[in-house]
């Protein structure tokens, strides 16, 4: 991976994983306009190495069929430390999901960046 060509995202992945290792990340894509944030889709990756970069999730999230601007990460490990097993992720995601439709501000507590890999903030309105 370049550093010249790096972005937030990329920098943030190394970092993570850098510090905490092998993780789950619970993902949530966003329509961000004007003064709405309105979720479209979720998912979870185990995150397995620092070696994939935000061009090859863009590609990745294509395949969701949706026009997404923003993309909230929520790392998560199981209690051995490590990447959650699936069952247990699926749920997690459920309760995530839940947690947004109630409180679209939740997505600030993850690590959250528009469709360039750069860190973004919800703002109240």
């Amino acid at each position: 991976m370049s550093t010249s060509e790096d972005t937030d995202f990329d920098r943030w992945l190394a970092q993570m994983h850098g510090r905490v290792g092998d993780f789950t990340a619970m993902v949530v894509l966003v329509d961000i306009a004007d003064t709405r944030v309105m979720p479209l889709c979720s998912t979870y990756v185990h995150v397995i190495g620092a070696e994939v970069d935000w061009a090859e999730l863009v590609i990745m999230f294509a395949g969701s069929g949706q026009n997404w601007n923003g993309a909230a990460f929520f790392p998560t490990q199981s209690r051995n430390k490590g990447p959650l097993d699936n069952p247990t992720a699926r749920t997690r995601l459920k309760e995530l999901e839940a947690e947004v439709g109630r409180n679209r501000m939740i997505l600030n507590d993850g690590h959250f960046f528009d469709s360039f890999g750069r860190h973004i903030k919800i703002e109240p309105a």
